[in-house]
């Protein structure tokens, strides 16, 4: 989270690339920990019913937008918490030995980190609930098939690959992609007419940006836009 926050905070940041280390993305809450704790698998953990109600969601992984492009590079295991991680990303893309699954359900608890809200918006509901109510992992082709990640590599290229979207995305004009990140992000929850609405309005603010000015100019003089983004 705080990684994203010095993403959403820095301007010379234009796009993230999120993956993990050693031989899995992530692989969740470390449920051992839980168990010896006491603190169950999310939820009320022993409290009261005021704990239904916060008054903000608390910041994490899940919730916090960067308002940048964020790139998951899912390298091993993305289970549970990890691949709620990996749905809250903008871009997905994973190594062939990857491997995605929300386990939840066959330990009796519920996905803490919003997979049974935003799966279904990602990928077909039936795939999301055969994902969410067997527990069963897919690999990376099966993600791939049913449109979970856009992209599969082999293993020793996914970083590569990552980094190499993430400068190609870092070149355009930032204006530009940061409109097109929350048109996307916010036509989810309007009707047709109002989002291609406000598509328009961010479509004629974005016009009116020197970047827009820019890209003209550079195409029409043949050499690479410089953008600034203003």
């Amino acid at each position: 989270t705080e990684a994203l926050a010095q993403v959403r905070d820095d301007d010379a940041i234009r796009v993230a690339v999120l993956t993990g280390t050693g031989r899995a993305f992530s692989a969740g809450i470390d449920i051992k920990e839980r168990a010896e704790t006491g603190a169950g698998a999310g939820g009320l953990g022993g409290g009261g019913a005021y704990e239904f109600f916060p008054a903000a969601p608390g910041a994490s992984p899940y919730t916090f937008d960067p308002g940048k492009p964020v790139i998951a590079a899912v390298n091993g295991f993305c289970l549970g918490g990890g691949m709620e991680v990996a749905l809250a990303c903008d871009l997905r893309i994973a190594g062939e030995a990857a491997r995605f699954g929300q386990p939840d359900v066959t330990r009796g608890f519920f996905p803490g980190g919003g997979a049974a809200v935003r799966l279904p918006r990602v990928i077909p509901r039936a795939f999301a609930m055969d994902m969410l109510l067997t527990g069963e992992p897919i690999d990376a082709a099966t993600a791939l098939r049913w449109g979970l990640v856009s992209r599969v590599v082999a293993d020793e290229a996914l970083l590569p690959t990552a980094m190499g979207l993430a400068r190609k995305m870092a070149g355009y004009g930032p204006v530009a992609m940061r409109a097109l990140r929350e048109v996307v992000r916010a036509q989810e929850d309007l009707p047709l007419a109002q989002a291609l609405r406000f598509s328009s309005s961010l479509r004629w603010i974005v016009g009116k940006t020197d970047d827009a000015e820019e890209g003209l100019r550079a195409f029409a003089e043949r050499r690479d836009p410089e953008f600034t983004g203003r």
